[in-house]
């Protein structure tokens, strides 16, 4: 099998954030041309890669869906050469001073100056390099009383370039994204720590599953989808369930890990595996195929409830069309949402074997025995 964590380190290096995805997207793409048959984006913005089943046609498929998009930042304003932000998706705002950040600018002076990779509204790509900065907050002493005790509301915060002001008004438009530029570290433990790992590491383990399926014959077709916009309101997985129509969908994302403060119930631990989720947005029965399966080949995994919406893809494949039989996978992570999210790899490897194993023992009459009430 292909070692995974340099394409990771590569991915969660990359900007892409919602809406925004081709950074990611055409890092994922390279990576998965000689594992599909076929790829292709969809109308939202999705990566879409097909591999063909051997199965008799018409085929059933799965629809594995990882999304690609990462929360970031988008400038509001500028007050004296100083960046005013507002969040893309999720961000912990508690966090985000002191947190270095590249700023995608647009201006037009910022020629030869913007950021590799970014998006321009127009949807090309931006060539420029990024402007490097840094997320700051004023002194106790200048903020409002109100202000003084606790994290720092977002509306306190700001962008520093360390440009002068008229540099910053030539380079900077309201509305040029911000994304975060920590670099990736392997930890002890086999763990590895950066931003963008929601999702990305999802997409790593469904790129395991890709390779897996290189030797592995199924019959039926595979739809692998890094999907966009998750972070806004799961967007893109809507637009490619209804397109694709898989016969069933696996949604494979992060979950709460363990860790300082968090507690037993709400948490999973890091390391010991996925977990399967049941819930108002799981298929029963799918649930119980992988759940025993997983127990059949000792890959250890721990049960998550959700007894609501899952805050995952879930929701958009359950519900497209005529509804698509759903099953959610997690992958244990810590410090969601910060610069400084956290996993452990041999979670990665265990969820993309899982995968391939459910995958390659998908019969022809498998849906013949998908039943609500199991």
């Amino acid at each position: 099998m292909t070692e995974i964590l340099p394409f990771l380190k590569d991915l969660i290096s990359a900007p892409g954030l919602s809406g925004y995805e081709d950074p990611a997207a055409n890092i994922i793409a390279d990576k998965w041309r000689p594992l599909v048959h076929e790829i292709s984006r969809g109308t939202l913005g999705s990566l879409q890669g097909l591999r063909r089943g051997t199965g008799k046609e018409p085929r059933p498929s799965v629809m594995i869906a990882t999304h690609m998009d990462a929360i970031g930042l988008m400038v509001t304003g500028i007050t004296d050469g100083f960046l005013r932000i507002t969040r893309v998706g999720g961000v912990d705002v508690r966090v985000l001073p002191g947190t270095p950040v590249n700023v995608f600018a647009t201006g037009a002076g910022a020629s030869g100056t913007g950021a590799t990779g970014a998006v321009t509204s127009a949807g090309e790509a931006n060539v420029r390099p990024p402007l490097p900065g840094v997320v700051a907050q004023p002194s106790a002493q200048l903020l409002p009383d109100e202000a003084r005790d606790g994290p720092v509301a977002l509306e306190h915060l700001f962008i520093d370039t360390g440009l002068l002001p008229q540099k910053v008004s030539e380079l900077v438009r309201v509305g040029d994204l911000v994304s975060f530029a920590q670099p990736p570290a392997e930890l002890s433990g086999e763990t590895l720590t950066g931003h963008s790992l929601d999702n990305r590491a999802s997409v790593a383990a469904l790129t395991v599953c890709l390779e897996e399926l290189q030797t592995r014959p199924h019959v039926w077709d595979v739809w692998a989808v890094a999907t966009s916009q998750e972070e806004v309101g799961a967007i893109g997985a809507a637009g490619s369930a209804y397109k694709l129509r898989p016969t069933i969908a696996i949604v494979v994302d992060v979950t709460f890990a363990k860790g300082p403060g968090a507690s037993d119930w709400s948490t999973s631990p890091l390391g010991k595996g996925p977990t399967i989720v049941i819930g108002p947005n799981i298929h029963p029965a799918l649930h119980k195929s992988m759940k025993e399966l997983a127990d059949k080949l000792e890959i250890p995994y721990t049960l998550e409830y959700t007894p609501s919406h899952s805050g995952t893809d879930g929701w958009a494949t359950q519900v497209a069309a005529e509804g698509i039989p759903t099953l959610v996978i997690g992958l244990p992570l810590r410090y969601m949402h910060t610069a400084v999210e956290l996993v452990a790899l041999k979670d990665i490897q265990r969820t993309g074997r899982l995968l391939a194993e459910f995958i390659a023992r998908l019969g022809p009459d498998y849906m013949d025995k998908i039943v609500w009430d199991k």
